[in-house]
């Protein structure tokens, strides 16, 4: 079941960056960004009030793991740039490569406290076809 969300989080992350690098084009790069996260801002105070869930912050949490609001903000800002010159395949396929590279580092060290999961060899084998894809990607 949880591939099945994975391949969801792939739909819904292609049909994202399309939108998002589209209204780049009518916007501009700062403008569309603060649309897309007002939008999502609302989105999900419209949730909470629906389910009349308070939010609750706990003060133990460290404050480098709200960091990941700011890491949104340039992730969407690298999507639209990318998109309007790269297309929406190529900039998802070098954006999942990225994320290969780096949560690979992160499950095998325990980065960020994370669990580890050691790396296995056999895995290049299966980055290296990808950077192939890639390349011919890039190429065609």
């Amino acid at each position: 079941m949880y591939r099945i969300y994975a391949i969801f989080i792939g739909i819904l992350i292609t049909i994202m960056v399309t939108f998002n690098g589209t209204l780049d084009g009518y916007l501009g790069n700062y403008l569309s960004i603060l649309v897309i996260h007002l939008v999502g801002l609302t989105a999900i105070a419209g949730i909470l009030i629906f389910k009349k869930i308070k939010p609750v912050f706990k003060k133990d949490v460290p404050l480098y793991l709200y960091s990941g609001g700011a890491i949104g903000v340039l992730l969407v800002l690298a999507n639209n740039i990318s998109f309007s010159t790269l297309g929406a395949s190529l900039t998802l396929a070098l954006g999942v490569f990225g994320q290969l590279i780096l949560s690979s580092a992160i499950d095998h060290y325990g980065l960020m406290g994370m669990d580890t999961y050691k790396f296995h060899k056999k895995k290049i084998i299966g980055f290296g076809i990808i950077l192939v894809g890639i390349i011919i990607m890039t190429i065609y």
